[in-house]
């Protein structure tokens, strides 16, 4: 591991410990990931609010609800410990931003990959290119990613019909660290939208929430 990686690293190791078990003055922001090819990256744009609104409260977090938008290639992303992305929709990554990208989660960022409905055939080339070496990988239900607050014994709750199909939680792990959370047939995101928007029952915004919380939850205690 190189000098820059071993700097970014620690930093992102301070500042996780002390988001989550020290009142800090500038609060942290969950961030949304901008990308290029065509695919609306800007899908769900109340979800990360209203997650951070959540987050807050059930986790006591110290979010600034007002969420960050970045870009790939962009040193901001090293800002940012965690970042969402979605959408519908083509992804294209450059080689540098790729390689902007794995630096940042072999650094010990986190990606949540939330699939919004015709994702999947770009998402997993695209992610391939940074990460040539690793498969997305379906994580047991036994994975502390479905145990943190809040418990999820069959993984994943299933928020949209889409295809029909059973959701899948899929990652990308380095070196025993799991930096990449791939949400499949689930539609998280647009479980954590405003009620008026999809319309979706009460109690599947609940489990998205609590779902997400436990995602935010298990990245700050790594």
């Amino acid at each position: 591991m190189n000098s820059k990686i071993i700097v970014i690293a620690s930093f992102f190791s301070i500042l996780l410990y002390c988001s989550f078990h020290a009142p800090i003055t500038a609060p942290l922001k969950l961030a949304l990931l901008k990308y290029n090819g065509g695919g609306d990256w800007y899908a769900n744009p109340t979800s990360l609010t209203n997650l951070g609104k959540f987050c807050n409260k059930e986790l006591k977090t110290n979010f600034d609800i007002s969420y960050a938008t970045v870009e790939v290639g962009s040193a901001e992303l090293f800002n940012y410990p965690f970042i969402h992305m979605t959408g519908h929709g083509n992804v294209v990554f450059s080689d540098l931003e790729a390689k902007n990208l794995r630096t940042y989660l072999l650094a010990g960022g986190f990606l949540h990959i939330d699939d919004n409905y015709g994702m999947d055939p770009f998402i997993r080339p695209s992610m391939k290119k940074v990460f040539p070496e690793l498969d997305f990988i379906e994580l047991p239900f036994s994975h502390p990613v479905y145990h943190q607050k809040f418990n999820f014994p069959n993984g994943l709750p299933k928020i949209h019909q889409h295809d029909g199909k059973p959701p899948q939680g899929f990652g990308l792990i380095w070196q025993g660290r799991l930096i990449c959370f791939y949400s499949y047939e689930c539609d998280l995101g647009d479980g954590w939208e405003d009620p008026e928007v999809h319309k979706d029952p009460e109690e599947k915004r609940i489990q998205a929430l609590q779902m997400g919380a436990n995602l935010v939850s298990f990245v700050f205690k790594e």
